[in-house]
């Protein structure tokens, strides 16, 4: 149970400051995207609907049907054309949990191809199907990015459609070694080890004040991401000059609106909680009833389908080297590791990381030393969340996002606090770090759906080795 502060003179414009670098943070981020020169006009791409600067058509959506079937889509563009180029006639199948083929299409001039599943929908719901593409369909001199990726294993948990894609390009693999494979891989896992590391950041600071246990985390994540896509979507588009900032607006609005819900939570819940003398346990329990709950509320309101924002879906890459980088991930790198700099800075050089910090180690001496407890953990809650909000929204930008985003990873995140040292600011980015760029780099060695699996087994090893995490200091209990 945590000691009742004693309040002092209000502080409350350090709160204001942190929330003030957190957005100044994302507007620089957002400049440097919108600044990129293979960015300038606004393109929207999506496994429905997208259409490339040159004015033809692709992944034109199929028409509006009208029947209880579930239908396995997605669309086809080969990445070596500027801009990519629909891939027509590549053969695609469908096969179910037995090994029977269920279902063929071929890719039409668009990109596009449309499978009908047999059966009605309620018929296939919990279902599993395998989507396999004919590399020998593909056109002459193309492949596959991922050589292992020839076939996409889906679950159908809803009555949706299913949208695949695989990535086509150059065909290089039988001259890229395995140090190149890996480097390419590197470089994907970090920019996901850095976003990893901002929603893993926010989880460190709630729990080193608080020692919550926060399974609800995961929504604060889908929360930034659905605010940002609310904004996206809005008719019109901002514009400065000839410049179109909406991505930019939406991610400041996401920031905002981020650090005002974690505000909420903590002042609604969390704080009455605390003061009523309510058990850690018994507070992750409810931690996961709210995650069940906002979960179910994001799936209302914004369906079950995958989202993509209106711009930056699909830059064409730089080529340095062997390697292959888009300009959205240089500015979304450069943008993560300003905010974490910033972020980390502040706990350790302002007044009100300090007293942050002093209320992680002991709450009860902090507030005998005139710390107002609830008002950092107030700020806490702020910037926590709001670093998960912009982690979501970073998120949807490099690979789409639905309602569920924020529990699919939520448990990398876990992994990413708990490896680094539960409760320390750069154990949590260190962490992140190992655990992203583990998992991509392993795939050269293991199935892509298996990727998990090997981040949680070195975190097994290394709490094994070092309970207290990478950067967590020892203890002595008793």
């Amino acid at each position: 149970m945590h000691a009742r502060p004693r309040t002092i003179r209000a502080r409350s414009r350090l709160a204001l400051r942190a929330l003030a670098v957190t957005v100044a943070a994302v507007a620089v981020g957002a400049l440097m995207t919108t600044g990129s020169p293979a960015n300038a006009a606004p393109v929207a791409q999506s496994a429905s609907q997208a259409v490339n600067q040159a004015g033809a058509q692709t992944c034109v959506k199929p028409a509006p049907r009208d029947d209880d079937t579930i239908h396995i889509q997605g669309c086809l563009r080969d990445l070596r054309e500027k801009p990519p180029a629909p891939v027509p006639d590549a053969k695609i199948s469908v096969k179910d949990e037995s090994g029977k083929e269920v279902g063929t299409g071929t890719s039409n001039e668009t990109g596009v191809f449309d499978i009908a599943l047999p059966g009605k929908s309620i018929d296939n719901l919990g279902k599993s199907f395998t989507v396999n593409i004919d590399k020998k369909s593909l056109p002459e001199g193309a492949a596959l990015r991922n050589p292992k990726q020839v076939s996409l294993k889906v679950t159908l948990q809803l009555d949706s459609d299913v949208y695949v894609t695989f990535p086509i390009g150059e065909d290089t693999s039988p001259d890229t070694s395995i140090p190149v494979q890996a480097l390419q891989l590197a470089v994907g896992g970090l920019v996901f080890s850095l976003l990893l590391a901002m929603a893993s950041l926010g989880l460190s600071m709630i729990f080193g004040t608080t020692g919550l246990t926060n399974f609800a985390h995961g929504e604060l994540i889908t929360f930034g991401a659905l605010v940002a896509y609310a904004v996206d979507r809005l008719p019109g588009e901002f514009r400065v000059g000839d410049v179109n900032i909406t991505v930019f607006v939406a991610l400041v609005v996401a920031a905002i609106a981020s650090g005002v819900f974690g505000w909420f939570n903590d002042r609604g819940l969390w704080r009455p909680l605390r003061h009523r003398g309510t058990g850690l346990i018994a507070m992750m329990v409810v931690s996961i009833g709210l995650s069940i709950f906002l979960r179910s509320l994001y799936q209302y309101w914004a369906g079950g389908s995958t989202h993509q924002y209106s711009q930056f879906s699909s830059p064409q890459p730089y080529e340095l080297g062997p390697i292959l980088i888009t300009p959205k991930d240089i500015a979304i790198t450069i943008f993560s590791v300003v905010v974490l700099v910033i972020v980390v800075l502040a706990l350790q050089r302002t007044k009100l990381g300090k007293a942050t910090r002093a209320v992680a180690d002991n709450t009860a001496l902090a507030a005998s030393s005139g710390i107002n407890v609830d008002r950092v953990i107030s700020v806490v809650w702020i910037v926590g969340a709001g670093l998960a909000g912009l982690s979501g929204v970073l998120f949807g930008l490099t690979q789409g996002f639905d309602y569920q985003l924020g529990f699919k990873i939520l448990l990398l995140v876990f992994a990413a606090t708990v490896l680094g040292g539960l409760g320390t600011a750069w154990g949590a980015i260190v962490g992140a770090l190992v655990i992203g760029i583990f998992i991509e780099v392993s795939t050269l060695f293991v199935p892509a759906e298996l990727k998990f699996v090997g981040a949680l087994v070195v975190l097994i090893v290394v709490l094994l080795i070092r309970p207290q995490g990478l950067l967590g200091k020892s203890q002595r209990v008793g």
